[in-house]
């Protein structure tokens, strides 16, 4: 995938991005595309992806290759949203690994894309466009077991739901925490409201996103309401210059890393033994190339 090749042992950047991995290929496919439209951004650098699970090629491995082919600097980018135990914790065992094994090359790690304007505006716009402009808003976000993320999705809620002029705004998780996606679209029933905007705070497709229309749908089909889909994010080259940032802000050792109230920085109730905690453990789903199955 990369746009540049190298030349004669000369110095050579790779921007590795790394991906969750799904059991739908379509989310692979799409993490690939995004990833040949940064290429294109970044013509004299090698862009590669890899995952942390359920997808190939495994996200070690692809820094391997590029280590392979000559590159001497190689930036790591979560590509994700939302900064949870995958780009805390699994992302840093992966660089660290990769460290130990290339101690001659300088591998760094950027931030996760975030909560920020780019993503806002293409979801609030979508929404807009799906006919949802106005109307209450449900935002489905993958659930995780990091406060600090969970906190962001409801951020990110709220600001979709301001861009697109949604009066009222609950968020539905697809897993792990709640409320989930069945018990937040009760709350828009027992409200009485009959036509609700959905929008999917997700970088791609994936079963966890098909799961959540089937239930809605269902839902829907037994009262009388109807549910607008805005769709998720995708791979629009529109999310093109957040990536470049992220890229450059590494480069600069500067990445945007929110800590303030982090549960591997601070404790919070039931989770103290995560202050502090090494990097590839918790909610973690290897070290480096390990997976498992949910």
């Amino acid at each position: 995938m990369g746009a540049a090749e190298v030349v004669g042992g000369s110095r050579q950047d790779a921007l590795v991005l790394i991906g969750h991995g799904s059991r739908s290929s379509q989310s692979g496919q799409e993490m690939l595309t995004l990833a040949d439209h940064v290429s294109r951004a970044l013509p004299s650098v090698v862009v590669e992806v890899g995952f942390l699970e359920m997808t190939d090629p495994p996200a070690g491995a692809v820094i391997d290759e590029v280590v392979g082919r000559g590159c001497e600097s190689v930036t790591v980018l979560p590509l994700v949203l939302l900064g949870a135990g995958h780009a805390k914790s699994d992302v840093p065992a992966v660089v660290r690994s990769a460290r130990d094994r290339h101690p001659s090359v300088s591998i760094i790690m950027g931030s996760p894309l975030g909560v920020s304007r780019l993503p806002v505006s293409l979801l609030g716009q979508a929404v807009v466009e799906a006919g949802g402009g106005g109307l209450p808003l449900l935002v489905v976000a993958r659930g995780t077991s990091d406060p600090d993320a969970n906190g962001d999705a409801h951020k990110a809620a709220r600001l979709v739901a301001e861009w697109a002029g949604c009066g009222f705004v609950h968020v539905g998780f697809s897993g792990v925490t709640g409320p989930s996606v069945l018990d937040a679209a009760a709350v828009f029933d027992r409200l009485g409201y009959q036509e609700v905007a959905v929008a999917w705070w997700y970088l791609c497709h994936g079963r966890l996103i098909e799961r959540g229309r089937d239930e809605l749908a269902r839902f829907a089909a037994d009262r009388r309401m109807t549910f607008l889909d805005a769709g998720y994010l995708g791979p629009d080259r529109r999310l093109v210059p957040l990536v470049v940032d992220r890229y450059r802000e590494a480069l600069a050792g500067h990445p945007r890393v929110n800590c303030d109230v982090c549960s591997y920085r601070s404790p919070w109730p039931g989770r103290e033994e995560r202050v502090g905690q090494a990097i590839g453990r918790g909610h973690s789903h290897l070290a480096v190339e390990h997976r498992h199955s949910h």
